[in-house]
């Protein structure tokens, strides 16, 4: 273990606020996390950077919350793991939270439209930079992870989707390729399994209203891989067709919300549930789709601790690693598709990345809320 350089509480400091003001959704905050607390503080080494991407990317789930999870396990364990966690989240529920009060109350909120038309464009800009450098940062001038790199965005853009198998068969190449293909050297003890029972046994049985709500978002966080990217669909089936609770308007909404507030995106679980059953629904949505993932990174985590070093795990961590920084930078171009709508969505896009390339230290914060001014100003000029 490497000697801690921080405090508990500094770290969780540092998440609470990464969760208060981190925009960007997956790409960006995992992008924040590399920036902040592996090249700048130094608090965490690139090797267990990179066995959380890796570990986040093999389990079903959030992206971003299970890596700030992970990081929050490699030097404080379980306690650690736990407060990050808690950290991360809590803001940006506690803002979709309020924003579902008034959304109720107020009978929808058309200004979000507004906002979202400057705040979605600058985002494509945040998270192009976040993906060059990560990709920068962990393919390096290596031809066989630049292969994963480009097959894995390559079906990221055509199938606008993450898929696991792909995470895995990387791995896989990259360990046999690095071993000579002598699977001598071994993968054998990752040790994933055991952690598979426990999230089917989130599935409850159904009590109702908030019973259904425990069961379909515990499914969501439980088995679906590729955090926002491939969890909106998901939750857009069940929603709106399978169980009716929100219309197509209020769905888009939801979405909306979860962009223009910081932290995961996927914390738009809490605005559907306060939609569908006030606080009591927001706050199992939340519960049900973030333990499913928590449990699934802490439980393999000693395993990733305990063989992290082996060279055979090594090479597998590289090759996930690269095929989801390539899955990560195809998720660009998939977003970006529906954020960049017009010449002005473009320009700005562009604009947003080329003020990050030169100010690398500017605070993302003051981009999002620029954006997000110049949404309202815009966009009832393109109607």
């Amino acid at each position: 273990m490497s000697t801690r350089a921080y405090s508990l509480w500094q770290m969780v400091g540092y998440m609470l606020r990464l969760g208060t003001i981190g925009f960007g959704g997956p790409v960006a905050l995992v992008g924040y996390m590399y920036r902040d607390l592996v090249e700048q503080r130094r608090w965490i080494s690139d090797e267990d950077y990179k066995e959380g991407m890796a570990l986040a990317q093999l389990m079903p789930g959030p992206m971003a919350a299970q890596l700030a999870i992970y990081l929050g396990y490699v030097h404080y364990r379980t306690l650690g793991a736990t407060l990050v966690g808690l950290a991360f989240v809590l803001p940006s529920f506690v803002m979709v939270i309020a924003l579902g009060y008034a959304y109720v109350g107020f009978g929808g909120l058309p200004w979000m439209q507004a906002t979202f038309y400057g705040v979605g464009a600058a985002v494509i800009g945040i998270i192009a930079i976040s993906a060059q450098k990560l990709t920068t940062k962990s393919i390096g001038k290596d031809k066989l992870l630049w292969a994963i790199w480009i097959v894995a965005a390559a079906v990221t853009i055509v199938t606008e989707s993450e898929v696991a198998s792909l995470f895995l068969a990387a791995g896989v190449i990259a360990w046999l390729w690095r071993t000579k293909w002598r699977p001598g050297a071994n993968l054998t003890a990752v040790g994933l399994a055991p952690s598979l029972p426990l999230a089917a046994s989130m599935l409850a049985t159904d009590l109702g209203t908030l019973g259904q709500i425990a069961l379909f978002f515990a499914k969501a966080g439980a088995f679906v891989f590729g955090s926002g990217l491939a969890i909106v669909p998901f939750l857009y089936g069940g929603v709106v067709h399978e169980y009716k609770w929100l219309t197509e308007k209020q769905f888009v909404d939801a979405v909306a919300v979860a962009m223009i507030t910081p932290g995961p995106v996927v914390i738009t679980v809490g605005f559907i549930g306060y939609l569908v059953a006030g606080l009591p629904g927001a706050c199992v949505a939340a519960l049900a789709t973030f333990l499913p993932c928590y449990l699934l990174t802490i439980l393999p985590a000693p395993y990733f601790k305990k063989y992290g070093k082996l060279p055979g795990l090594l090479a597998f961590i590289d090759g996930v690693t690269a095929a989801a920084v390539g899955a990560i930078s195809g998720a660009v171009v998939v977003l970006a598709k529906r954020s960049l709508i017009d010449g002005p969505t473009v320009l700005l896009a562009v604009t947003v990345a080329a003020i990050l390339w030169r100010w690398k230290k500017l605070q993302e914060p003051w981009i999002i809320l620029a954006a997000a001014t110049l949404g309202l100003l815009l966009y009832p000029l393109q109607q």
